[in-house]
């Protein structure tokens, strides 16, 4: 397995990068690899990558447990104890202690968390909305009500280590007597044994379901947006909490719009003589349509703002603009009578291209 890239690197950061800028990385990385948008092989990796690195730097303890240690701290720090490599040490407690470990199997475990890829519209993340999405999920076997026991009967307390999933053996060695910790071998660490075992889960206590789940999109949401459902996960073991459904939005294109953080682009097509006389028109905006007037004299890439028309503010009151950008349309054919006239036009203009 390849090694993991250093997570500055995959967003293209320096190690001392602000919140912001690692923010501004993100959302650029994100926006160019998204699988939706790059159909290039090799995308959809560099997507999940780029989301890897942001979760961990985005998260003020995160990063600093990474800052400090690596990606050998990850680990560490998010499950405790559970797979931190002790390297060469390990070899000199089995020598001395006789494999020492702390068996703790049947402590309530926490449900797995689930990811969900949401497409919503320009309009959706720019009102809220609320949508339905089904997410296969574990849930508690409906027959035996989680306890892997066929209905009826009960698991019975392991008589090897009286319910507790861990065997204490005293051990002699060159410094005295050891007590030496192991998962049962009975019950293999769960401190129960199942004589009968359910016939729908088979004994695990667990099944797969498809749930209908509601999800809320507050108004103003970015593309990558991830919201969090707590206890829509996967159900937790031995008493142990369900895990997170984590939803992330993907925002589709817009056929009329470009959006910029809060504000919206428009390119307004006009004809010559509406650049050369001036116009009043009417332009689409995700409220309806607005009039416009364009002044004599227009030139392409000349923008007009319009205030509070574009995308509410996520976090605080008010919302973006819409920038109008207007572009001159050169006529590709033109009928007899039409080009007479701009031929008499081109007479009168000369053919000096200043400004006039």
């Amino acid at each position: 397995m390849a090694a993991k890239r250093d997570y500055y690197e995959v967003l293209g950061v320096q190690r001392n990068a602000t919140e912001e800028e690692i923010k501004k990385a993100f959302r650029k990385l994100a926006f160019k690899y998204h699988p939706d948008r790059n159909p290039d092989d090799g995308a959809e990796d560099k997507f999940k990558e780029i989301n890897e690195a942001y979760e961990v730097l985005s998260d003020a303890n995160k990063r600093s447990n990474y800052d400090h240690f690596g990606h050998d701290g990850e680990g560490f720090f998010t499950r405790g104890f559970e797979g931190f490599d002790f390297g060469g040490f390990g070899d000199i407690f089995d020598a001395f202690f006789g494999g020492m470990t702390y068996a703790t199997r049947n402590a309530p475990q926490r449900g797995a968390d689930l990811q969900h890829t949401l497409r919503i519209t320009l309009e959706d993340a720019a009102f809220g909305c609320e949508k339905a999405i089904e997410v296969e999920r574990t849930e508690a076997c409906s027959l035996c009500h989680g306890s892997g026991a066929k209905p009826g009967t009960n698991p019975i307390r392991c008589p090897t280590c009286n319910g507790t999933g861990q065997v204490r053996r005293v051990q002699r060695s060159l410094f005295g007597r050891f007590m030496n910790t192991t998962v049962c071998n009975e019950c293999q660490g769960e401190g129960k044994i199942i004589s009968e075992r359910c016939p729908q889960c088979k004994g695990a206590g667990k099944e797969k379901h498809r749930r209908r789940i509601t999800v809320m999109v507050p108004a103003g949401v970015e593309d990558g947006t991830r919201i969090r459902l707590s206890g829509d996960g996967d159900a937790g073991s031995r008493g142990g909490p369900a895990g997170d459904l984590y939803v992330s939005l993907s925002i589709a294109r817009h056929e009329l719009f470009v959006r910029d953080g809060d504000d919206i682009i428009y390119e307004l097509p006009i004809n010559f003589a509406q650049a050369a006389l001036g116009a009043e028109t009417e332009v689409p905006t995700l409220n309806g349509n607005h009039k416009l007037s364009i002044p004599a004299g227009t030139q392409t890439g000349r923008e007009f703002r319009l205030k509070n028309k574009g995308i509410p503010h996520l976090r605080r009151n008010g919302q973006g603009d819409q920038i109008v950008k207007v572009r001159v349309i050169t006529p590709e054919s033109l009928s007899k009578e039409q080009r007479q006239l701009f031929q008499q036009l081109a007479g009168s203009l000369g053919t000096d291209n200043k400004s006039r």
